[in-house]
């Protein structure tokens, strides 16, 4: 009777520190200002807007749908990386880690409580961002699948904290700037996994083909996640609903197996 009882307090104490180191999180990036780049987004999006009807006529709409999606990727993209490497990694070069070792926070507290603080601030980001990106359709007259973007940019948003759960991963053992290079190199080879595998059997080669395909497990391949070429031209591009569901799980099981990698490297590190 009394596990019965306590046990609920055990399970709101561990989320409450979650929450805290999360919300932690989200105030330190807010105060680096890196909201900004929602300014710079509407300005880069309102000028291409204002200029492609004098060098793309005919095709204008179709190119500000593909460059305003475009953008959000590379600015999400952006915070995800250079931030998301320095979460963990800043706090081990400034020693702060040592207070928080003291406190009672276990590793996968630590860990997850920082990769939600910054999935968090992606969400406000790519909401920002897609308010924006609307309001400018809109003005210019484009047409646009409302339902199509919108599921476009929250599996640009899954694909963001999976980048970001990388980024979480090589900083915990690494410098911040081989972090950094390493976590691009993750996302570009993530987008080109399948051309990848293909190459190794046109290759004809049994070495190369097994060391793609092995690649190919355990890199996450990204591609699952980008529906930014698809949206643009509505629902009926767009995976099925089976498909979209088994990607978003696939995500989520990436994240979960990335954060667990960097919860027992993080635990086993000497101070």
């Amino acid at each position: 009777m009394n596990i019965d009882e306590n046990q609920p307090t055990k399970i709101d104490s561990i989320l409450g520190r979650v929450l805290v180191i999360a919300s932690h999180v989200f105030r330190e990036v807010i105060r680096d200002r890196v909201l900004y780049l929602i300014g710079l987004f509407a300005i880069l999006l309102v000028g291409i807007a204002g200029f492609l009807p004098q060098v793309a006529a005919g095709t204008q709409d179709k190119i500000l749908l593909d460059l305003g999606l475009a953008a959000m990727g590379i600015i999400g993209l952006i915070v995800a990386i250079f931030i998301g490497t320095g979460l963990v990694n800043k706090e081990i070069e400034k020693r702060t880690v040592l207070v928080l070792i003291a406190k009672p926070i276990s590793p996968a507290e630590f860990i997850v409580g920082k990769h939600i603080g910054l999935s968090a601030i992606l969400a406000v980001l790519l909401i920002s961002m897609l308010a924006i990106y609307f309001l400018v359709l809109l003005f210019n007259q484009v047409s646009f699948s409302f339902l199509s973007i919108l599921t476009a940019v929250f599996f640009l948003w899954l694909e963001l904290s999976l980048i970001t759960a990388v980024a979480i991963l090589l900083g915990v053992f690494t410098s911040s700037l081989i972090a950094t290079l390493l976590t691009f190199a993750v996302y570009l080879m993530g987008h080109l996994n399948p051309d990848i595998v293909k190459l190794g059997k046109l290759a004809k080669n049994p070495t190369l083909e097994i060391f793609t395909q092995g690649l190919y497990l355990v890199l996450p391949d990204l591609s699952r996640l980008d529906l930014k070429n698809q949206a643009v031209y509505g629902l009926t591009l767009l995976p099925n609903n089976q498909t979209l569901f088994l990607n978003f799980i696939y995500g989520i099981v990436y994240i979960v197996l990335l954060l667990a990698i960097a919860t027992l490297i993080f635990s086993r590190r000497q101070f």
